[in-house]
């Protein structure tokens, strides 16, 4: 078992540094086919993602699809949360019915895990969480996780705009685009930039709304922040997909985005789509 763990956390930590990948989408190993390998000397792991509501998800789960192949010794079986955190709880229980060898899960966000991470441990398979994570009064119920420091994100993000701004002279109106109110990444990026925005009297935080990681609900907000609001500077922006969203709105109202336009913006996530823009 150890040594299926070292194996396994050795590939999750060349994918998690991979997220930008691309590619033609690979064959989905699923349940229906299970049985046909129980048998087999393969490790099986079970991976509930959160969904396809972005470019970064999207390419994150080509990383898991290139990685847990069975020339490489694996069988994975793959399901689309679809953003529903009720979606995972069954898919995970499933993972245990079917005793699979490890439990990957990005949850959608971070709390009511408590019960199913137990039934997990309780059967003996290690989850190991990926991109997001959970709040538990046990981490023990969870072998590790493998993530990013969103909450240093956000500081960063407040850090640049200090100073961006220190040169600019200026006080500023701000709007900010959450992500998925209760997952680690919206938790972390907002957490972090109000830390530093607190230290800023001059900056004027007019308004965080959620707008799911998603290019429409970035673009209905954005829509929404321009109507209510005459004077923009600065908006902050907690996914790429948001962003595009929010590009296209600010375009259409007849502004422009940019540092020497009307609305800086500040992103996250680094698509390739968004390192071009």
């Amino acid at each position: 078992m150890r040594k299926k763990l070292y194996s396994l956390l050795n590939f999750i930590l060349l994918f998690g540094l991979c997220g930008c990948a691309g590619g033609e989408a690979a064959a989905v190993q699923n349940a229906d086919a299970y049985t046909e390998v129980k048998d087999m000397d393969y490790i099986v792991v079970g991976y509930s993602q959160v969904g396809s509501e972005s470019d970064y998800r999207i390419a994150n789960t080509q990383s898991f699809m290139d990685t847990f192949t069975k020339e490489k010794g694996y069988y994975l079986l793959f399901d689309d949360a679809q953003n529903k955190q009720e979606n995972q709880l069954k898919t995970v229980r499933s993972f245990i019915l079917q005793e699979v060898d490890y439990i990957i899960l990005d949850p959608v966000v971070e709390t009511g895990w408590e019960s199913i991470l137990q039934e997990a441990r309780d059967a003996g398979i290690p989850v190991i969480l990926s991109d997001r994570s959970v709040e538990l009064e046990d981490d023990s119920l969870y072998t590790c996780w493998v993530g990013s420091n969103f909450q240093e994100e956000g500081e960063n993000a407040g850090k640049w705009l200090a100073d961006y701004l220190k040169q600019q002279g200026m006080e500023v109106n701000i709007v900010a685009l959450q992500g998925t109110l209760g997952s680690t990444a919206q938790i972390g990026r907002t957490k972090g930039f109000e830390a530093v925005c607190r230290q800023h009297p001059e900056w004027n935080l007019l308004e965080s709304r959620p707008a799911d990681f998603t290019q429409a609900k970035g673009k209905e907000v954005m829509e929404d922040f321009l109507r209510l609001y005459e004077d923009i500077d600065v908006v902050i922006s907690e996914n790429d997909n948001m962003t595009f969203g929010a590009i296209d709105a600010i375009e259409q109202a007849g502004k422009t985005c940019g540092p020497d336009g009307d609305i800086c913006i500040i992103s996250f996530d680094a698509v390739q789509a968004a390192l071009i823009a």
